[in-house]
């Protein structure tokens, strides 16, 4: 039986909430600031804050324990997250949050399609019907006001 730490509905949830949280500081935060220097005070919050948690969960784990095809990836995936909150944080700069957060969850549609062609996951027509909706959903929202 799962408990309500193990389910990952739980946790994505939980990302959703404070993805969005993440928007509305951020569109607070930005309002004097460069949009590039934000980034880097939101990195090292999450830096620190990381550290933190694997200290206190005792989770630290040796570098040289890591598969070199692991280090390849999480690098690879640093990048595009970094590139990624450079581009969020110029388009709630420049947009309004309303706007950009929705375009930006244009990503959900592409980790679908990314996931079948480069994974090999599959997606019923009802799991289809639900990425077309949230792409369309998306590009609704991105509509001028």
């Amino acid at each position: 039986m799962k408990t309500f730490l193990t389910s990952w509905q739980v946790w994505a949830l939980g990302s959703a909430v404070f993805a969005a949280l993440t928007a509305i500081f951020a569109k607070i935060g930005i309002s004097d600031v460069n949009s590039d220097f934000a980034t880097l005070v939101r990195t090292v919050v999450i830096l620190l804050a990381i550290a933190f948690i694997l200290t206190l969960a005792g989770n630290w784990q040796a570098p040289g324990t890591v598969p070199a095809k692991s280090w390849i990836f999480l690098i690879l995936s640093g990048l595009a997250t970094g590139a990624s909150w450079l581009c969020y944080f110029r388009a709630l700069q420049i947009g309004k949050a309303a706007q950009v957060a929705p375009v930006d969850k244009l990503s959900v549609v592409l980790v679908a399609v990314f996931a079948v062609l480069f994974l090999g996951e599959q997606l019923s027509t009802t799991h289809w019907i639900a990425v077309a909706m949230i792409g369309g959903g998306a590009l609704l929202l991105a509509l001028p006001i």
